[in-house]
C-alpha cells in the first residue's frame, strides 16, 4: 500500500481537527488577553508538523474492530497529537534542545521572545517556565478531545483504563531516561546497559508511540480476548523498532529530514541501545574515550564523526538494524494472529510496519 499514513486522507482531517481545537481553545483564553498567545503560537507553531503517527495507530485501530468512519473518530486520534506536543515540550526542555522539527524549540523560541522584548530576568528560565505550561496545556487538551470526541459513552469508556495508563507510563518512562542519563555506566555489564536502554524505550517511547493508542482505538471499538493481545504484541515490538530507529537517526540522520542538527543525540548524552551496544564491543580504551565525548554540549563534527566511526567499526550500528528487522518481523507475525478484524485496518496496520521503520526519515 502507498502512503498508508494519507489512507482515509486521515492527515489533513486530523490537522483540521487540530486547528479547529486551536481556534476553540484560543477564545477559551481570549478572557485573559494577548500575553498568552505565546504559548499558543508555540503549541500551533509545533502542531503544524509531524507523521501522525499516533494519530493513525488510534484511528486504524478503532476501524480494525469493524466501526466505521467519523469525524468523532478523527477528533479521538487527535487527542493522541496532543499528547505527542507536551511531551516533545517537555522532553526539549529536560534534554535542553535548540531545535525540534527544524525549528527552534519552544523553551527556546519563548527565551528569543523575552529577550527581544527586553523584559526584566533570565530569558532561559522564562523559556522553560513558558514551555512546561504550553506542555501542561496540551495535557489537559489531550483529556479533553478524548472525553468530547463525540463517540459513544461506552465506547470511550472501554478505551478510557489504556488511554490513563498511557499517560501515567509515559511520565513515569520520561523519568527513566533521566535517570539513565544521571546513573554511571561504568561498573555496570553490557547485557544491564542494553536492559537499562531497552526499558526507557519500552516505557519512554514505544507503548506511547504505538502500542497504546493502537490498544486505546482498538478496545474503543469493542476489540478484545486474543486479538487484542494480538496487537498489543504488534504494537510494543513496533513501537521498539521505531524508537531504536529513531536513535540510529539521531546520529546518523540527515538534519533535513530530521529537523535537528547531525550528531544531537550524542551533545545531549543520551544512553541508547547504540550506545549501549558501542561501549560492549569495544576495548577500555575506546569505551573512556566515547565516555568522554558522550554528552558533551560543544562536541564538534570532527568528535561526531569520531563517535560515527567507532559505533559502526564496533558493529553497533549492524547489532540495531539486526534488532530492528527482528521486531518488524514479529510484529507482522503478530498482525496476523489477530483474527476477525476488518481487513481494511489490516491492511494499513500492515504497511505501517514499514513506514515506522524506514531508514531515511
Amino acid at each position: 500500500m502507498d502512503r498508508p499514513l494519507d489512507a482515509a486522507d486521515l492527515r489533513t482531517r486530523v490537522q483540521a481537527s487540530i486547528d479547529a481545537e486551536l481556534a476553540s481553545q484560543a477564545a477559551v483564553l481570549a478572557e485573559i488577553g494577548p500575553d498568552v498567545e505565546d504559548l499558543l503560537e508555540r503549541i500551533g507553531t509545533l502542531l503544524r508538523g509531524g507523521k501522525r503517527l499516533r494519530a493513525a495507530f488510534l484511528y486504524w485501530g478503532y476501524r480494525a474492530a469493524g466501526q466505521p468512519d467519523s469525524d468523532a473518530a478523527i477528533r479521538l486520534a487527535t487527542s493522541m497529537e496532543f499528547f505527542q506536543a507536551a511531551a516533545l515540550i517537555h522532553d526539549d526542555v529536560m534534554d535542553d534542545s535548540d531545535t525540534r522539527r527544524g525549528m527552534p524549540a519552544a523553551h527556546r523560541a519563548l527565551a528569543t521572545s523575552h529577550e527581544a522584548r527586553g523584559w526584566g530576568g533570565s530569558p532561559d528560565r522564562f523559556g522553560v517556565a513558558g514551555a512546561i505550561l504550553a506542555g501542561n496545556l496540551c495535557l489537559g487538551w489531550t483529556d479533553e478531545l478524548y472525553s468530547t470526541s463525540g463517540l459513544p459513552v461506552d465506547h470511550l469508556a472501554r478505551g478510557r483504563r489504556l488511554f490513563d495508563t498511557m499517560r501515567t507510563q509515559l511520565m513515569a518512562g520520561q523519568f527513566l531516561d533521566v535517570v539513565e542519563s544521571a546513573r554511571p555506566w561504568t561498573s555496570v555489564s553490557g547485557a544491564e546497559r542494553v536492559a537499562r536502554a531497552e526499558r526507557v524505550i519500552r516505557y519512554k517511547s514505544a507503548k506511547y508511540t504505538i502500542e497504546h493508542p493502537l490498544l486505546i482505538g482498538a478496545a474503543a471499538g469493542g476489540v478484545g480476548g486474543p486479538a487484542l493481545a494480538a496487537l498489543s504484541a504488534y504494537g510494543l515490538d513496533l513501537g521498539h523498532a521505531f524508537q531504536l530507529r529513531d536513535d540510529l537517526l539521531g546520529v546518523f540522520g540527515d538534519p533535513e529530514a530530521t529537523g535537528k542538527p547531525a550528531g544531537d543525540d550524542l551533545r545531549e548524552g543520551k544512553r541508547t541501545v547504540l550506545v549501549a551496544h558501542t561501549l560492549a564491543a569495544t576495548d577500555a580504551a575506546t569505551q573512556a574515550r566515547v565516555e568522554a565525548l558522550l554528552g558533551r554540549p560543544d562536541l564538534g563534527a570532527a568528535e561526531v564523526g569520531e563517535l560515527r566511526a567507532v559505533m559502526t567499526g564496533s558493529g553497533a550500528v549492524d547489532a540495531v538494524e539486526k534488532e530492528i528487522a527482528g521486531l518488524a518481523s514479529s510484529a507482522g507475525e503478530a498482525l496476523a494472529r489477530a483474527d476477525g478484524l476488518a481487513p481494511e485496518a489490516v491492511a494499513v496496520l500492515a504497511a505501517l510496519v514499514g513506514v515506522t521503520t524506514d531508514r531515511a526519515t
